[in-house]
């Protein structure tokens, strides 16, 4: 027995396993560096999110006049609440341009605005959530298959050297096991930054909904006083 095969070091496991097993391994260490790249997309973007909602909130309390404030944030890429407002204005004036603001039309068309708004801004809230769910559900299986594989094959070459000593099955079993091991690295951040991140964009969303809820009724408001007047 040479003194490579009794190299227990991960890179050597890795080395001395086969193609399957390697295949196997690399995918899920290639997965978990995307996991921790997607986590890290999505911790900046939530953060960024809600400073940009909190500056916006600030901004609408202060701003008396819808017109005033729309052209605060026409000018510039608008995401989150500010982006709500802009689709509800956009539709606001082109019902009164086509000169058809009825209520119950410009009631129905402003819902439907706000609901796309919420629903563009929602998925790129989510977006990339999908893949750490995947990954947290499907890499102990994965990881699984290539100790599976890698058994089997320890097993084979065992059988071929008729000789059951710890010291032919140990290196055998020890790079199979090291594919499950990668698997539940993959798996195990991905399952607690899903649930994680999925909370927190849970609560952006709802502050989206509550927005366009709020502004449906204030320009139905301002529509109802117009038509009194």
């Amino acid at each position: 027995m040479t003194s490579e095969a009794h190299d227990f070091s991960m890179f050597a496991l890795f080395m001395q396993a086969d193609w399957v097993v390697k295949s196997v391994m690399l995918g899920l260490l290639l997965a978990s560096v995307w996991c921790w790249a997607i986590i890290a997309n999505r911790v900046s973007a939530y953060a960024r999110a809600r400073r940009d909602m909190a500056a916006f909130d600030r901004a609408f309390a202060q701003n008396a006049s819808l017109s005033d404030l729309r052209q605060a944030y026409g000018g510039r890429t608008a995401s989150g609440l500010a982006a709500v407002f802009l689709a509800a204005m956009d539709e606001w004036d082109k019902s009164h341009a086509a000169d058809a603001a009825n209520a119950a039309g410009l009631q129905s068309r402003l819902e439907i605005a706000l609901d796309l708004a919420v629903t563009e801004q929602s998925a790129e809230l989510e977006k990339r959530l999908g893949f750490l769910a995947t990954i947290g559900s499907a890499g102990p299986f994965v990881g699984l298959f290539g100790t599976v594989w890698g058994i089997m094959n320890a097993f084979t070459a065992i059988a071929s050297a008729e000789n059951t000593s710890l010291a032919v099955v140990a290196p055998g079993i020890a790079e199979a096991l090291l594919a499950t091991a990668l698997g539940l690295l993959a798996a195990i951040p991905a399952v607690i930054a899903y649930n994680k991140l999925s909370a927190d964009a849970g609560k952006l969303v709802a502050r989206l909904e509550a927005f366009a809820d709020r502004m449906a009724a204030m320009l139905s408001r301002q529509l109802d006083s117009a038509r009194a007047g």
